[in-house]
């Protein structure tokens, strides 16, 4: 990729193989990194849930990331499975994908998002890049509950400003 700008962002059937090869990837990393009661990655299927839109970004047809938005109600989403496969961190791509569900949450109206995550180390970049574009820790929300391995995470969107640097990456 020789820049963010040149990734395509689609919504996803969550049918594609290379889609499905990611997504087996984040689920498997998950399982690693917390305890299995505590990962709440979503599988192909929960992705296909009607509340749960997905897309993917492409660098011409080579598979830069996904990220999702789970609707919770009618002002508020969750982020879900984000993720950028392990070969291709470190390119922009997570954050092209982040600006594109702040906007398409602003879009549908939405005032809140949230998300949870581990609190392993190997988070941290993850974090890092929510922090960035304002998102701060929180309690759970939605049917979660502390649990000792999740951070949780939330972000008004009336606070979001246009200078999150998150405007420049759409």
């Amino acid at each position: 990729m020789t820049g963010t700008s040149a990734l395509r962002i689609e919504v996803d059937d969550v049918t594609r193989p290379a889609v499905l090869v990611l997504l087996e990837e984040h689920l498997r990393n998950m399982h690693e990194l917390s305890p299995p009661e505590h990962v709440f990655a979503f599988d192909a299927a929960k992705l296909r849930a009607p509340d749960v839109t997905l897309w993917t970004a492409w660098d011409g047809d080579v598979l830069a990331g996904c990220g999702a938005l789970k609707q919770l109600d009618a002002t508020s989403g969750e982020i879900k499975s984000m993720r950028t496969p392990a070969n291709r961190r470190g390119r922009g791509a997570g954050r092209v994908i982040l600006a594109h569900l702040l906007a398409v949450a602003r879009d549908r109206g939405y005032r809140d998002l949230y998300l949870e995550t581990g609190n392993h180390p190997a988070f941290g970049p993850a974090q890092h890049l929510y922090e960035s574009v304002g998102f701060q820790r929180s309690g759970p929300f939605a049917d979660y509950v502390e649990n000792g391995s999740s951070v949780f995470m939330h972000l008004s969107l009336a606070r979001l400003t246009r200078s999150s640097g998150l405007e420049a990456a759409r």
